[in-house]
């Protein structure tokens, strides 16, 4: 993402600043309407009514027009937002100059952006704007248009109060919501900044990870190869050995294993590279990845729930979803291993626009269900903390989640995918 976009770094501070001042914008114009109005009609004081509803025009139109950029994608850079804030402040200080400048009770109105830009902006920020509201409180002071009177001095006093009374409660509220409101948006994206940055650090992890089993595969195809030729001669050397025949037995399966990895590391690297998904019905899916695990924990006595109707959905299988959802069943058997069990349970299911892959297990359950997708950090003894970091980095890749709970009697694992991302709707 470019950026002069709104990535998440760029919502925050200024961003949110901008769309505090769009809110208190209305506020303020509302406000200035009714407070002019009731001047003219209740209290029959003598102010210029045109050029004061010209000021509040004007301000609606930058409104409208402030509104309108916040709904566009572009970054709202500090200085835009003091731009905003100086437009406001030079409507306000026109406001004030028809209705007695600085000896307007409403004139600390001028405090409002110093407090909202101390909240949002840099240091240089709230220098800008206290000197842009300084400088427009010492030209109210000389420059400005008597305040109106009732002609009675006593009556012009309590007016007075009472302005001071309003301004003090508009103040109150505005420090008391708007700020409070805005320091919160900036707290919850300053929080999302730092999770967009905790995941690109694990995806650099797992790159680098990536990047070492791949040099190891190229390897360890040299010594594979050379034992793979070098069995068969041993055998025919010693073939009145019976015991070390099983024993070669045994090895030759062990490599041929390490083989067949291998070869499954090189095409999941090949499928990365061309993009091209794997088309297939929910079912196929779910049978390749069952056969697969079964191979690998023959132990396992899994449970397998597929809600009638699902296995026909046709999928779009990306590559690395059969080796999340693997990782996931392999976690569960070891979880559940820990209680002596070897249950695991697999539920499959379509819940409006999502199909949920639920794994469950009878293990001990998560103690902090928050780190599980750290990579490198494992809750298990001999667990490298790869397989959940694995697992949540490819939920996010599809746009899906990966959400763990307890269950009470073990834990469980609820991996939600989006059908408009991996439904083949062709």
């Amino acid at each position: 993402m470019s950026d002069h976009l709104h990535s998440p770094s760029s919502r925050s501070g200024p961003f949110v600043l901008a769309r505090t001042l769009a809110w208190l914008r209305l506020c303020a114009i509302a406000g200035q309407s009714v407070a002019i109005l009731s001047c003219v009609t209740l209290l029959k004081l003598d102010v210029p009514l045109l050029p004061l509803m010209i000021g509040v025009c004007v301000l609606a139109v930058f409104a409208a027009a402030a509104s309108f950029r916040l709904g566009m994608p572009w970054k709202i850079s500090e200085g835009e937002a003091i731009v905003h804030i100086a437009f406001d402040t030079l409507v306000l200080g026109y406001l004030l100059y028809f209705t007695g400048g600085a000896s307007n009770p409403f004139v600390t109105l001028l405090l409002v952006p110093i407090a909202l830009s101390a909240a949002a902006l840099s240091i240089v920020g709230v220098a800008l704007v206290s000197i842009l509201t300084g400088v427009a409180y010492v030209l109210l002071v000389p420059y400005h248009l008597p305040l109106p009177t009732l002609g009675n001095k006593s009556l012009d006093f309590d007016l007075y109060v009472a302005g001071l009374g309003v301004n003090f409660v508009i103040m109150a509220i505005l420090l008391g919501v708007f700020i409070s409101n805005l320091a919160k948006a900036i707290r919850i994206q300053q929080d999302e900044v730092n999770r967009v940055r905790e995941r690109a650090l694990r995806d650099e992890g797992i790159l680098a990870i990536a990047t070492q089993a791949a040099g190891a595969a190229h390897e360890l195809n040299t010594p594979l190869s050379t034992m793979r030729t070098l069995l068969p001669e041993i055998r025919r050397e010693h073939a009145g050995d019976n015991a070390l025949g099983d024993d070669l037995d045994l090895l030759e399966g062990q490599v041929e294993r390490c083989r067949t990895i291998l070869r499954e590391m090189v095409a999941f690297g090949q499928a990365q590279l061309s993009q091209e998904p794997e088309r297939l019905s929910v079912g196929q899916f779910i049978h390749v990845c069952m056969e697969r695990f079964q191979l690998l924990r023959p132990e396992a006595d899994v449970a397998l729930s597929v809600e009638p109707g699902a296995e026909r959905l046709a999928l779009r299988s990306p590559a690395g979803l059969r080796h999340a959802l693997i990782n996931l069943l392999n976690n569960a058997v070891d979880a559940s291993s820990l209680n002596g069990s070897a249950f695991v349970g697999f539920d499959i299911r379509v819940e409006g626009p999502w199909l949920v892959l639920t794994v469950t297990d009878e293990g001990p359950g998560f103690d902090e269900v928050d780190e599980l997708g750290t990579l490198g950090l494992s809750q298990k003894a001999t667990g490298l903390g790869i397989g959940l970091a694995l697992a949540e980095a490819t939920a996010e890749r599809l746009d899906g989640e990966l959400a763990a709970s307890n269950t009470g009697h073990g834990a469980q694992m609820r991996l939600r995918l989006p059908l408009s991302v991996i439904g083949d709707h062709t």
